[in-house]
């Protein structure tokens, strides 16, 4: 994501306090029992949306702090002020998406002496298979995996042959929020991790990620019924932001891999790409357009109208919790808005 079209960031003071507050409980970070958290477990995650996920696992044992919440900030080329890496070196846990989506992560742990366990998303979840690894333990592999199918993983591995076309033509689409199934893991990877650091309440830890995980099997459920009924059906994104989703559904992109990969990297689309793209409405065979509404150009406007013009329903698609959201309603959305549109 690119953000061309975006408020400007706010002199550092107040920026620091605005990107701080997320999911935090105390409003403050640090390890545990040294903040002022009163002995809570200290985790600091990139964005709200695994802010989220930690918080619904951890209760009211852990301090949460999402470095970004704020809609008008990248991930990809956000840059840490002194609070933020305070708070990172003050981690017992941080969270991040990996994958390069939110590198400020790594940078900021390079320059701390933390010793903070991090969860990687992109390694717990299997997708990259230029990743080094998965995380060192195996008790998250597919907990859930039976709950709903088809799973993420399943899925990707299902289309992969006959859908080359997904992920932009295999580049890595490093938006593993989108994976219903990863994000099950995740919360196991995360109870895993609190209950190291607190084996008291791993117990409680461990509950509270089956049942997010009972949860999110529920929504793999209702894709698997999307993917029943419209498997196949032609759908394009501004960016590949929805892609795991789309997946998981059955549903087929027909985006030109230059146009979203020039839109998500903030360059310049050429004419005869967007011409191209524009024209895949024009011929009908575009049923539904996914609109990454944190991003806005002259370029994705385009597609916006063509997709109007062509009568083609238009689902917005966000990379952060809206507020009053947490990861289970966000996605629930999502899937009824696709549905919706996909049911016209």
């Amino acid at each position: 994501m690119n953000l061309r079209r975006t408020l400007p960031l706010l002199a550092l003071p107040a920026a620091a306090a605005l990107v701080l507050s997320g999911c935090s409980s105390s409003g403050s970070a640090g390890a545990a029992g040294d903040d002022g958290s009163g002995g809570a477990i200290s985790v600091v995650a990139s964005t709200n949306v695994y802010g989220d996920i930690a918080q619904t696992v951890g209760g009211d044992a852990v301090d949460v702090t999402s470095i970004i919440s704020d809609p008008s900030q990248d991930p990809h080329s956000y840059e840490a002020d002194a609070r933020t890496q305070l708070a990172v070196s003050r981690a017992d846990v941080v969270i991040e998406n990996g994958g390069g989506y939110d590198a400020f992560v790594d940078t900021m742990l390079s320059a701390s002496d933390s010793s903070a366990a991090v969860v990687n998303a992109v390694d717990v979840s299997g997708l990259d298979p230029d990743a080094e690894g998965h995380t060192d333990d195996e008790h998250a592999d597919d907990e859930h995996a039976d709950e709903a199918e088809p799973s993420a993983d399943a899925t990707s591995d299902d289309h992969a042959d006959e859908h080359e076309h997904d992920h932009e033509h295999g580049a890595f689409n490093e938006h593993v929020f989108y994976s219903l199934h990863s994000m099950g893991a995740l919360a196991d990877e995360i109870a895993h991790q609190l209950g190291e650091i607190d084996p008291d309440q791993a117990d409680t830890f461990t509950a509270n990620a089956d049942a997010f995980g009972d949860r999110v099997a529920d929504l793999e459920a209702q894709a698997a019924e999307i993917k029943t009924a419209h498997d196949g059906e032609s759908v394009a994104y501004t960016e590949p932001v929805p892609g795991y989703l789309f997946d998981e559904m059955g549903l087929v992109n027909v985006t030109p891999a230059s146009f979203s990969e020039a839109i998500e990297e903030g360059d310049d689309v050429s004419p005869a790409v967007l011409n191209e793209t524009l024209k895949t409405f024009a011929d009908g065979r575009v049923d539904l357009l996914a609109y990454n509404e944190q991003t806005s150009s002259p370029e994705t406007e385009a597609v916006e109208k063509a997709a109007t013009d062509a009568g083609v329903a238009i689902v917005p698609v966000t990379e952060l919790l809206p507020e009053g959201d947490d990861y289970i309603s966000w996605q629930q959305s999502n899937i009824d808005a696709i549905k919706a549109a996909l049911d016209r």
